[in-house]
């Protein structure tokens, strides 16, 4: 077995390459209310050797110029490609003409078990002297949290040092393969802190490469949970699974012929539970794709074929 310290100085220079400070400058008000600019800092994690860079979406917020800084100190105007709010992702592209810039490995985040080694790589208060390191474990997958930007789900916890500046950053395994980006921290409480999983970073950094927004993919119903009170008032034939409460008008679901009181039981193969369960197989899935829905009617049982369409940024439901 490698002994520990090695393999965190092994990851460290794998992955240190590539990633980079973010310097932004946002313009503010005062207490006079006079506008001022304020420079933040943050983190990236380059994803493409044309010059494409992962990062948070609050580390950018508000920026009215974006500095990337590479570890060998060189410094390149930024330009956002497409930003993603709601999991808090961001894309930025820096012109150079080396397209060689280093790329590392991405892992699985699927994979990821509670205990492993978790290593933070990243640029914390903007310090010189390239990335620092800090290291933990993954202390539980999963997670949910309310922060100031919204509500989060599907995060990966972890007791690395997760410090200002360090947003944006890879989170690593001990061979060096970036599993999570880091997000953010619980200011009240030590040794908690949280990074996205690099499933769910990639995708939408992929959707914001190819289309400068996410394609999150839509059915275009809100449901209830199924739960004994349900059962109960409504007599349902079921214990579980989720009730149709509204349809939306022309969505998909409209057009696969749901209804108002259909029980949902599964989408293709996979047993539905609740609307979590719902909208987490909803979302392995792409813009275009067909699932197919069991779905109990009274007391028919029946299958009906759904095109998912892409979810409009008004309308509510899944």
């Amino acid at each position: 077995m490698i002994p520990f310290d090695e393999a965190v100085i092994s990851a460290m220079k794998k992955v240190a390459p590539s990633v980079v400070n973010i310097a932004n400058v946002m313009l503010v008000r005062d207490y006079y209310y006079r506008v001022i600019p304020v420079k933040g800092v943050g983190s990236g994690l380059i994803i493409d050797p044309g010059g494409f860079i992962l990062t948070n979406a609050h580390v950018i917020e508000g920026a009215r110029e974006i500095e990337v800084i590479l570890v060998d100190g060189r410094k390149f105007p930024g330009k956002v490609v497409g930003v993603d709010k709601s999991t808090d992702i961001a894309v930025i592209k820096i012109e150079i003409d080396d397209t060689n810039l280093p790329v590392p490995t991405l892992g699985d985040s699927d994979k990821l078990m509670v205990g492993q080694i978790a290593i933070a790589i990243g640029n914390p208060l903007g310090l010189v002297g390239g990335p620092t390191v800090t290291t933990g474990v993954v202390s539980a997958l999963n997670r949910s949290i309310q922060s100031e930007r919204g509500f989060m789900e599907g995060l990966v916890q972890t007791d690395a040092a997760i410090n200002p500046g360090n947003s944006g950053g890879p989170l690593v395994d001990s061979s060096g393969v970036v599993f999570g980006i880091n997000a953010a921290i619980v200011p009240f409480a030590q040794g908690i802190g949280f990074a996205i999983p690099i499933n769910t970073a990639r995708r939408v950094a992929e959707d914001l490469m190819a289309y400068g927004e996410v394609q999150r993919p839509w059915l275009g119903i809100t449901g209830l949970d199924i739960t004994p009170k349900v059962v109960a008032y409504y007599d349902l034939p079921v214990s579980k699974g989720i009730i149709v409460m509204r349809v939306v008008p022309n969505s998909p679901a409209d057009k696969a012929g749901l209804e108002e009181k259909d029980l949902i039981q599964k989408i293709d193969d996979v047993s539905i539970g609740n609307m979590k369960d719902l909208t987490s197989e909803i979302n392995k899935k792409s813009v275009g794709e067909r699932v197919k829905l069991t779905v109990i009617r009274g007391k028919e049982r029946f299958s009906v074929e759904a095109k998912l369409g892409k979810a409009p940024e008004m309308l509510g439901g899944y």
